[in-house]
């Protein structure tokens, strides 16, 4: 049946004022494909479909033969047509894949008769999805295509040659060649140009002397131009590599196979005498809006510092009475005999406040100049980040300097579990010999020795946690397959690894003389309290110097910290010697 009228849906090299361009064999899948044929791309109501179109790929775009159907809107469509009245056609599209700028692959969905009104050329329109809740979504796999091509009609086609025709090189114009390149391509056009016209004035000026054999002068003020985009380079006074049109033939030739024309320019660098070729292509960009921080595991530190209680008195005093002794018994009373009094005794720890604190400066011009990053809200998370850790860390183990150290966070104000009096923390310490599941049996036979607050969570390091997770039965088969498997038979709440245990050592509490490598700590942190006043809350300040022309900054908090509980923690630590 002979076709109502013809046209391309879509052209090939085509550029959209988005800048995407259709590319050859984009919608390659879609020929011999018979699509509906509509009216302004209408889906609201059948009257919109006005017939079909069948698809034709080829090289220079897809070619279309439309059919108009026998519905009164069908007819309507085709008197106008006939007369010229609607000249114009796009496209529907879908599963869109573009690499670059460039769409190279595409489903043809339907084709559309438009009003060359709506029709501004070469545009790619995204569909939008509109929810109920009044987002819009763009979809970005789907759009209409607008090419501004006239439509032909059938009588006409016959008269052309049916065969697709090629599309040269030869016939696209210099301009529309130079806008389809890529702004890198562009760049190196632009390089290439100047130094042939820089080796082409050379050559001219050498002729030129050679015939007349007289020195050219200039005006005064002025310079003899060696490049159309570096003016007057003193660099240009020296020889430079040139590109003749050989070597770029051959640059482009190996281009054109191998996909790259950046490639293809390395590939000859050498050859050709191209000094720093790098200098055309884009610089490496950063992945990340701020520098990561090279910094140990912090997952540990908000639970150590939220699970501990909470004081709002920095000075923290605990009363304990001891009545396990046998004088605090109740006793059985024999007639006439003298009824005792009982005995226990009362002991008292007060532990008072330190201030803690971390510092730092920034030169203001700094501030000024970093533009890609807000250094200062950076800086500050570094230093939040920081206090948190070493507060942490004084609670578990101490901050581990020196006691001569005059950074050194006190052990009387901050008071570590892992070295804290045996009348709060229990010690055992177990034979250097004692690893695997002879350590899990020695921790879960010394939990006796505990009378913290309900269930005790673990804290050891990941050295450790691997130890006791890889045991194996007879069989081969492991015998903690999860961290909660493990944690159940050690009878803790939970297991947590602690970075900052790595290589403790403690001192032995029985003998001063004899170490141990700190194993784990078990302990319920609510049964320890941090004090801090109204005042001596964790709290940021910063100022400016106007003679050093910096910015200071200070985080800071007074706090005190100790375990309030009787046998509220055991330490287990395997000895050195």
């Amino acid at each position: 049946m002979e076709a109502d009228f013809s046209g391309y849906a879509t052209k090939a090299g085509l550029k959209c004022s988005d800048g995407r361009t259709i590319m050859p064999d984009a919608f390659k899948d879609n020929h011999g494909a018979k699509v509906p044929l509509v009216w302004q791309h209408g889906h609201s109501e059948p009257g919109n479909v006005l017939g079909h179109a069948l698809l034709e790929n080829r090289t220079d775009g897809v070619y279309t033969y439309g059919y108009f159907n026998d519905t009164e809107a069908g007819k309507s469509a085709k008197t106008l047509v006939q007369h010229g009245d609607i000249v114009c056609l796009s496209i529907y599209a879908n599963k869109l894949y573009e690499k670059g700028k460039n769409v190279i692959h595409g489903s043809i969905r339907e084709v559309s008769l438009v009003l060359s009104g709506a029709n501004p050329g070469a545009l790619i329109d995204n569909v939008n999805l509109a929810h109920n809740d009044g987002e819009i979504e763009t979809l970005e796999d789907e759009a209409i295509i607008y090419t501004g091509l006239s439509l032909e009609h059938e009588d006409l086609v016959e008269e052309k040659e049916k065969e697709p025709e090629l599309v040269h090189a030869s016939d696209l114009t210099v301009q529309e060649v130079y806008d389809s390149l890529t702004s890198e391509q562009k760049d190196l056009v632009h390089f290439m140009i100047g130094a042939a016209l820089e080796a082409a004035d050379t050559t001219a000026t050498h002729s030129e002397e050679s015939e007349t054999e007289e020195d050219l002068t200039h005006q005064e003020g002025t310079e003899m131009p060696r490049n159309v985009f570096e003016q007057n380079d003193p660099a240009s006074t020296s020889a430079k590599p040139t590109l003749t049109h050989d070597q770029l033939t051959a640059i482009m030739t190996d281009a054109k196979r191998t996909g790259s024309l950046k490639e293809s320019f390395l590939q000859h660098a050498v050859t050709y005498g191209i000094e720093n070729i790098d200098l055309l292509f884009p610089d490496a960009r950063t992945i990340t809006s701020s520098p990561e921080f090279v910094a140990r595991r912090m997952e540990w530190v908000s639970g150590v510092l939220n699970g501990t209680r909470h004081s709002p008195f920095s000075r923290i005093k605990s009363q304990s009475a001891d009545i396990t002794h046998d004088d605090a018994r109740a006793k059985g009373y024999v007639k006439a005999s003298l009824k005792k009094e009982e005995w226990f005794g009362l002991t008292e720890r007060v532990t008072t406040p330190q201030t803690i604190y971390k510092k730092q400066k920034l030169d203001r011009d700094d501030i000024i100049d970093i533009t890609d990053l807000d250094v200062v809200a950076w800086l500050k998370a570094e230093m939040r980040v920081m206090l948190d850790e070493e507060i942490a860390r004084a609670v578990l183990i101490g901050d581990g300097r020196d006691v001569a150290d005059p950074d050194k966070i006190k052990e009387a104000n901050i008071r570590p579990i892992a070295t804290d009096d045996e009348f709060y923390a229990h010690q055992t310490l177990v034979a250097s010999s004692v690893v695997g599941d002879d350590l899990v049996d020695a921790i879960v036979v010394q939990r006796e020795f505990y009378r913290g607050s309900g269930n005790p969570a673990m804290y050891c390091t990941e050295r450790t946690l691997t130890e006791l997770l890889v045991l194996k039965d007879t069989l081969g088969r492991r015998l903690y397959s999860t961290e909660a498997e493990l944690a159940a038979a050690l009878r803790v709440s939970k297991i947590v690894t602690v970075p900052v245990m790595e290589d403790y050592v403690i001192t032995d509490i029985a003998d001063p003389l004899k170490t141990a490598d700190l194993v784990c700590i078990l302990v319920n942190l609510s049964d320890y309290t941090l004090g801090a006043d109204r005042g001596g809350a964790i709290a940021m300040f910063d100022d400016f110097d106007i003679d050093y022309n910096q910015y200071k900054y200070l985080i800071e908090t007074r706090l005190s910290g100790a375990l309030t509980k009787f046998k509220s923690a055991q330490v287990i630590g395997r000895r050195n010697n």
